[in-house]
């Protein structure tokens, strides 16, 4: 049973310090009956002495009369077996004191544990018990208090996935944001790519640990965290929505459909983040733009890295500025939500195709 309470939620605590006191008082009982027990060995072991010392004073004495022919030599046999059971005894005697220092060392050593002392310097930041409840240690450690080491220096576990675990090494940047400051981006770095595997619902995550500065207090432990971790990185590139990428030219039948297009913009520090499932090798894509004419005209590029948004070109022959295809709007009255690239309402409205860079 909790006896009293010295610490309290957000205590600042030293290692040594004392938290909370258990009710010695049926541990005390325990030891002084482990005290107890050690006396009792103790004259054992003096009342075994003394009968090793009349068992010897017997054998000699037999002894000495077998030689006058007084007694028989079983009368010695006897004497000697009696001495010897008495040297034994002295030897169990022993044994059973030894066993009741250790009996007594772990009484005091639970009265010890009585008192709850803080393990590290840090802060509390969870108590579990209460003045008066009763606490039992049976399969598993009851937890009484959770203390945080050092706040200023945290550190955030993410789940990445496994297929975009190959991009991410030590040392990298990241960067995530929390629902308590909304538009505020926190920095840290990678310190740890942990190789144990995560298996929830056959998708398999890792687990990567990322360093953050915390000074001002502002992250709080347990909270939630969007993490961005950037893998690749390219500055002033000229690059186009992932929407031109995925479009396929209409049927002989679609020919009368107005085409909505979207411009390559050329902007710095376009990104790839993690999850984006784009790698920095440059492959080979068909895009397709507006002809002098409105006609569509396919066209070779060569892509590099991807944010998830928009795709770097790193080919010749497309300018910036230049009309790319998007997509394509049906005439007014056959117009189906799955015709329209994101960005485009069911109303028809034109959305701005120049992406922003990350």
């Amino acid at each position: 049973m909790i006896k009293s309470l010295h610490a309290d939620f957000n205590s600042v605590v030293k290692a040594g310090d004392i938290v909370a006191v258990i009710d010695p008082e049926p541990f005390k009982a325990r030891r002084d009956q482990a005290a107890s027990n050690l006396d009792m060995s103790k004259a054992n072991v003096a009342r075994a002495r003394t009968d090793l010392a009349q068992r010897k004073r017997e054998l000699d004495r037999v002894k000495s009369l077998v030689a006058q022919q007084f007694v028989s030599q079983n009368d010695v046999d006897v004497a000697a077996t009696n001495s010897q059971a008495a040297e034994a005894q002295v030897n169990v005697a022993g044994a059973q004191v030894k066993q009741a220092e250790a009996a007594l060392n772990a009484a005091e050593l639970d009265l010890k544990y009585t008192v709850i002392r803080s393990p590290v310097n840090g802060i509390v930041v969870a108590r579990n018990v209460e003045v008066g409840q009763t606490i039992a240690a049976s399969f598993a450690t009851p937890n009484l208090f959770m203390i945080a080491l050092d706040l200023t220096k945290m550190q955030v576990d993410t789940n990445v996935s496994e297929s975009d675990i190959g991009g991410i090494a030590e040392g990298k940047e990241a960067t995530f944001t929390v629902d308590a400051y909304p538009g505020y981006q926190f920095a840290g770095t990678i310190r740890q790519v942990r190789l144990a595997p995560i298996n929830v619902q056959n998708v398999v995550t890792y687990n990567v640990v990322v360093n953050v500065d915390n000074q001002d207090l502002r992250l709080k432990p347990g909270m939630t965290a969007n993490v961005s971790i950037v893998v690749a990185q390219r500055d002033t590139v000229l690059k186009v929505p992932n929407a031109a990428l995925r479009f396929t030219p209409p049927t002989a039948g679609q020919a009368d459909r107005s085409i909505l297009g979207g411009k390559p913009t050329k902007e710095k520090g376009a990104e790839q983040m993690a999850g984006a499932g784009r790698g920095a090798t440059a492959l080979s894509r068909t895009i397709w733009k507006q002809g002098p004419l409105g006609e569509l005209e396919s066209m070779q590029v060569q892509t590099g890295i991807s944010d998830g948004l928009a795709t770097e070109i790193v080919s010749e022959g497309l300018s910036e500025g230049a009309l790319v295809v998007v997509g394509i709007e049906r005439p007014k009255g056959d117009r189906s939500a799955s015709d329209l690239p994101p960005g485009f309402g069911s109303g028809g409205q034109r959305g701005s195709s120049r992406n922003r860079g990350m």
